[in-house]
């Protein structure tokens, strides 16, 4: 009988929906903040937009580099589309509601999208690995088959990592506060909110997201180190500078990208330090996705030379 009331006690109290708090400190400064990253999520919509455009239109680029360029700009377009236009709702109207299925719904999105793009940047290093230290293999291995099949294995990687823990939190209790000190449904801030026993699927996510981060690490480590010590065999010196300038600028995106994952979610307690989480967010959901494109994609003269086609073709049609 007890049991049955406390029972009903949770059902009458048990949250229907949740409070996005965004960046309270920064409410008097809502439009511009709004304006900014406005500006920020267009310009990384459509540069990661053009670049899927580019590589369908122009059939050099039908290579499995950027195939896999292709691949990672869309999965990147819907990562930030899962979290951005709350955020702008957040700096033009303040704090926003949202209910309890969609809260969790852009939880797992943003998780999943998230894992994906990570084992997608190890593919990414692989292929780079492949087509510089082994070019006599290169076309065999990365056939169209074992790339579909490589993007693929991303995806459902990522999908089954994160489904797990965002379902068992999402059948959890949520009695307590309702406020979630984010702006959006993250994992930790969400945990925090349980008024269930919540350690065993905090553990749960905590092994998950480091399997997650540590693999796709080790694979760009390992890949980089051996291109690395192919670039210094190189004869040219100019061969050998533009190398490492590649290099380099894709490692800086890779150390923003896995630093602030590593701060945010490679924590055995999800509760510390939630206030400063939001920050660290903001460099994986809006610094990241706007240099991506430019660093991966648009520096490259072969992606000039196809911009250039596709360009006359447009106005040869008109």
């Amino acid at each position: 009988m007890e049991k049955l009331l406390v029972e009903e006690v949770r059902n009458k109290t048990a949250a229907q929906e949740f409070i996005l708090e965004g960046f309270p400190a920064l409410q008097r400064l809502g439009t511009i903040f709004f304006l900014i990253h406005l500006v920020a999520y267009l310009t990384s919509i459509l540069s990661n937009m053009l670049i899927i455009v580019i590589t369908v239109a122009d059939p050099r680029l039908h290579i499995p580099m950027y195939f896999f360029l292709s691949s990672f700009s869309f999965v990147e377009c819907c990562f930030i589309t899962t979290v951005i236009p709350k955020l702008l709702t957040i700096f033009l109207l303040g704090r926003q509601t949202i209910s309890f299925v969609a809260c969790f719904a852009q939880a797992f999105l943003f998780l999943f999208l998230g894992a994906t793009v990570f084992f997608l940047m190890a593919v990414l290093s692989l292929d780079r690995y492949l087509a510089i230290c082994r070019p006599l293999h290169y076309p065999t291995i990365m056939s169209r088959k074992v790339c579909f099949l490589l993007v693929a294995f991303c995806s459902v990687l990522g999908f089954l990592f994160m489904v797990i823990p965002v379902l068992a939190l999402s059948h959890s209790s949520f009695c307590g506060p309702n406020v979630i000190p984010h702006f959006f449904c993250d994992f930790g801030p969400l945990s925090s909110l349980s008024c269930s026993d919540t350690r065993s699927t905090d553990s749960l996510f905590f092994m998950l997201a480091l399997c997650v981060l540590f693999t796709s690490l080790m694979t760009t480590i390992v890949a980089y180190s051996n291109i690395a010590a192919t670039i210094v065999r190189l004869p040219s010196a100019k061969e050998r500078q533009r190398a490492f300038s590649t290099c380099s600028s894709h490692l800086m995106v890779l150390s923003l990208m896995y630093g602030s994952c590593v701060f945010i979610y490679v924590k055995p307690k999800q509760t510390s330090h939630l206030n400063s989480n939001r920050e660290a967010a903001l460099v994986n959901t809006v610094v990241t996705p706007l240099l991506n494109p430019v660093i991966y994609t648009l520096r490259n003269k072969q992606v000039h030379w196809a911009l250039w086609v596709v360009l006359s073709r447009l106005k040869v049609r008109k």
